[in-house]
C-alpha cells in the first residue's frame, strides 16, 4: 500500500472540504473518515457507488448507495472565512500549541 504523507495531517475528520478534481469536482462535504495509510478520505455525498448486497440477519438486501474513499490530493479544505478552497499551514501560538490555519485568509482552523 501507499505511504502515509504529511498531507493526511492537514485534513482531519469533521473538516469541510471541496473536491478540486475528478468526476465530483466542485462538490462540498464533511470528512467522515481519514485513511492515512492509503492517503485517502471518505467525504459525505462524494464518490458515491452502488453496492448490491445480499440480505443478512441485521440488514435487508438490495442496492445500497455509499461513499467510497477518494485520494486526499483531490480534496482541499474550505476556507472558514471565504468559503473557497485553501491550502493548510501550521503555526505555533504563544502557548506553544500547534494549530492549522488557512493560507488564503490566515484564519485559524482549530
Amino acid at each position: 500500500m501507499g505511504q502515509a504523507t504529511h498531507t493526511s495531517k492537514k485534513i482531519r475528520k469533521g473538516d469541510d472540504v471541496i473536491v478540486i478534481t475528478g468526476r465530483d469536482k466542485g462538490k462540498k462535504g464533511e470528512v467522515l473518515r481519514v485513511l492515512p495509510k492509503e492517503g485517502r478520505v471518505v467525504v459525505q455525498g462524494v464518490n458515491m457507488v452502488k453496492r448490491h448486497t445480499r440480505p443478512s440477519a441485521n440488514q435487508a438486501g438490495g442496492i445500497v448507495e455509499k461513499e467510497v474513499p477518494i485520494h486526499i490530493s483531490n480534496v482541499s479544505l474550505i476556507d472558514p472565512d471565504g468559503g473557497s478552497a485553501t491550502r493548510v499551514g501550521f503555526k505555533f501560538l504563544e502557548d506553544d500549541r500547534k494549530v492549522r490555519y488557512a493560507k488564503r485568509s490566515g484564519e485559524m482552523i482549530d
